[in-house]
């Protein structure tokens, strides 16, 4: 009986656990835009997605770049994706022999072209679309921790600025301490009814955190899905072990705009609302260390306050006192 019962709580554990892992799904996988064990097809050929430079193929993951200097690699889907509501999830890791300096970074990819390199974590410049990029290395001198992540979007006029790290055209960011952890660490990019939001869970807690959420944002179908990686002087291995496309079944307004999505501009509807979760942060740690001067300086003046009068009450206390003696 106890075997039973035993067995029977197995059972429903293995229910439960497939339920949760149901329920954390977004919507509906799309295979033609994901990346699964295992990759390979025959050869050294991955079923709907290329390749290029330096890419390593393993059972395990698909490493964009080596812990050497000078590498790039890129990662690309064939299969344009014509998801009109998405969430992509990629499952990374980011390691090396530096404990604190490393670089480049990579990054996430959902442009008009493909397959291009060049000096932007691995791939092209001015590109057509969106960009999210996880840095490693600092090269302004703002005064920001690093991993940071950012976006931006570009209508294929603008230059990544370099020299701030892409701060100058971000559309959001936020700090991330993603680099050699010994659990999963894994980022998301959701885009819902021209809402992008950005959310990582790297910290072992098996929970999403939001990185920046941004409102009006315009993104065309038909673009593809890429991730890539750099190195330079510093170095890191940049692993990909899958990435995930879902569907976001959403109720849309019979009134919809009917907006041509094939042939938008990548662009920012509100760029005034664009939110930026570090600057938010250094705004709020700046002005809760106000407040705490504040009411550091308030004690200190009330502390004074209370020893002046009550010095002054002793004195009386004292006057009193001799007068009586007298």
């Amino acid at each position: 009986m106890t075997g039973k019962r035993v067995a029977a709580a197995v059972v429903c554990a293995y229910f439960f656990l497939v339920i949760a892992a149901q329920d954390d799904e977004p919507g509906y996988l799309k295979r033609e835009h994901s990346l699964l064990k295992p990759y390979s097809g025959n050869g050294m050929s991955i079923p709907m997605w290329d390749f290029r430079d330096n890419v390593m193929i393993t059972n395990n993951f698909i490493r964009l770049t080596q812990d050497h200097q000078g590498k790039r690699g890129s990662l690309w889907n064939r299969v344009p994706c014509f998801v009109r509501d998405w969430e992509f999830r990629v499952h990374f890791k980011v390691h090396g022999g530096g404990r604190s300096l490393a670089a480049d970074g990579f990054a996430l990819w959902y442009t008009k072209s493909r397959m291009e390199p060049g000096p932007v974590f691995g791939s092209r410049d001015e590109f057509t679309g969106f960009g999210l990029f996880l840095d490693t290395y600092k090269n302004g001198p703002q005064a920001v921790s690093f991993p940071f992540i950012t976006g931006m979007i570009n209508n294929g006029s603008v230059a990544y600025d370099h020299q701030t790290d892409g701060r100058k055209n971000s559309i959001g960011n936020c700090l991330a301490t993603f680099r050699n952890k010994d659990y999963d660490t894994y980022i998301s990019v959701r885009y819902v009814k021209q809402e992008l939001t950005v959310s990582v869970d790297v910290d072992g807690k098996s929970e999403w955190k939001e990185c920046f959420k941004v409102e009006g944002v315009l993104l065309p179908t038909g673009y593809f899905l890429g991730v890539s990686a750099a190195t330079g002087d510093l170095a890191d291995n940049h692993d990909i072990l899958s990435m995930k496309l879902y569907e976001v079944e959403v109720e849309r307004d019979p009134n919809d705009d009917g907006l041509e999505l094939s042939s938008v501009i990548p662009q920012l509807k509100y760029p005034d609302r664009s939110k930026t979760s570090s600057d938010d942060a250094h705004r709020n740690t700046s002005m809760s260390g106000f407040k705490l001067f504040l009411l550091a300086f308030c004690g200190l003046l009330g502390l004074g306050v209370c020893l002046v009068v009550g010095f002054m009450i002793f004195q009386k206390h004292q006057e009193r006192s001799r007068k009586r003696f007298y």
